[in-house]
């Protein structure tokens, strides 16, 4: 990768969008929007990428929630067959 002082190659680019969970389609629209400058276009497919990624970490986050709810009940004895 490169530094924070070096310009990001496309290659870079590329390694970082899969990295970040973009599909093929997904990346051949960024790098579409990258190459004509379309830099506002370039920031909500990130910023839509991001938001998917987040939603999933919250429903995962709430399925922990669900199991953490169960192990106490269990260990206070309230779940009984």
């Amino acid at each position: 990768m490169a530094t924070m002082q070096e310009k990001m190659n496309v290659q870079d680019l590329i390694l970082n969008l899969e990295a970040a969970g973009f599909e093929k389609d997904q990346i051949e629209e960024y790098l579409a929007r990258f190459k004509t400058g379309e830099t506002k276009a370039q920031l909500a497919l990130l910023s839509a990428q991001r938001a998917g990624i987040l939603a999933h970490v919250h429903e995962e986050e709430r399925q922990i929630d669900c199991l953490d709810y169960l192990v106490y009940q269990i260990q206070k004895g309230r779940v009984t067959p």
